[in-house]
């Protein structure tokens, strides 16, 4: 496999997730192909490939629009991505040092698409399922060399958004997964690793936070609106500075033990229940900053040095919200 500086890459599906990983890749100087999943005729695979290539040069143009670029390159860059019919399937995936296989979450397709790519594609090459649904071990007996296959799970839009969660199975070699996060750290992502577990991180944290907003709105605890403004300015503010389990470190374990035996009570469900490992940090002497050891290690760390740098962040925050507003000064 070449250097992951300039490695083919192939979009097995020319849906959403193929185009989001397109723009991704061509910004980062990769030459893409978009590979249309199932035969058609000549007629709708046209129609598709201009509908495609029309989505990923609107994006990028929007980039450039934004700041990113020049918007004079939009075309320039778009010009690294092509789309070609199902009747090109060896050629495309057989040049491609990486494939992401984006089809619909339906697990025969997927079997199907993954058999066919995996037996046509170089022996060195990675196989990189998109699914946010479907573990990688219910996929990779379907795959040939199941060594180099995994998840690798964007969050759309695809080519915004930093983060991809990278989901080995029993049969994914190490080395594949540390190639899979230089190539994805090399085009400007944040690749975190996670077991094959369903919701993987973000999906399953996700989860329970929409479906506990949408329980409020039900219940009239607050409008959707408001409910909508204390995310923004509360919780995500927050946590786009310091991550979940850091902010428990930040306040104690003990805080969250607390408070979630009392919401456990007062609302009547389980759902608000610490789980063990809370209270069994707190037996261990896992507070957080205060005791240097929490779900994070602080041993020597200057704490106040540590929490002056994130107070900053936060100050950095409240200036690009526009929310940090000089001193009233005294008469």
């Amino acid at each position: 496999m070449a250097s992951p500086e300039r490695i083919p890459v192939a979009c097995l599906g020319a849906g959403r997730m193929g185009r989001g990983i397109a723009v991704q890749f061509a910004y980062a100087g990769h030459e893409v192909v978009l590979l249309d999943a199932k035969p058609r005729p000549a007629e709708a695979f046209e129609a598709l490939q201009n509908e495609a290539l029309a989505e990923i040069g609107a994006a990028l143009r929007t980039l450039g629009e934004l700041g990113l670029f020049d918007p004079v390159l939009a075309e320039a860059l778009l010009a690294r991505v092509r789309v070609v019919p199902d009747s090109g399937a060896a050629e495309a995936l057989g040049s491609a040092g990486i494939v992401f296989e984006g089809v619909p979450e339906v697990l025969d397709l997927k079997r199907e698409a993954l058999a066919r790519a995996s037996a046509l594609m170089a022996p060195d090459a990675i196989l990189a399922s998109t699914t946010s649904t479907i573990l990688v071990d219910d996929l990779s007996p379907a795959v040939a060399g199941p060594e180099r296959f995994l998840n690798a799970h964007w969050l759309n839009p695809a080519y915004i958004i930093p983060l991809v969660e990278v989901s080995s199975g029993r049969a994914t070699a190490p080395e594949t997964v540390a190639r899979l996060n230089a190539l994805l750290e090399s085009v400007g992502k944040v690749p975190v690793t996670c077991a094959a577990s369903p919701g993987f991180i973000v999906p399953r944290i996700q989860a329970l936070a929409m479906n506990e907003a949408a329980r409020m709105v039900e219940e009239g605890v607050a409008s959707a609106e408001d409910i909508d403004k204390a995310v923004k300015y509360g919780f995500g503010f927050r946590f786009g500075v310091l991550g979940v389990l850091e902010f428990i470190d930040w306040g104690g374990g003990d805080i969250l033990y607390h408070a979630s035996r009392y919401l456990t009570g007062a609302l009547g469900h389980e759902r608000y229940r610490a789980p063990e490992i809370i209270e069994r940090n707190m037996q261990e002497g896992r507070i957080g900053l205060r005791t240097g050891q929490g779900f994070l290690n602080y041993d020597g760390q200057d704490i106040e040095s540590y929490r002056r740098r994130r107070l900053g962040a936060l100050v950095d925050r409240l200036r690009a919200e526009g929310l940090a507003k000089p001193p009233v000064l005294p008469d």
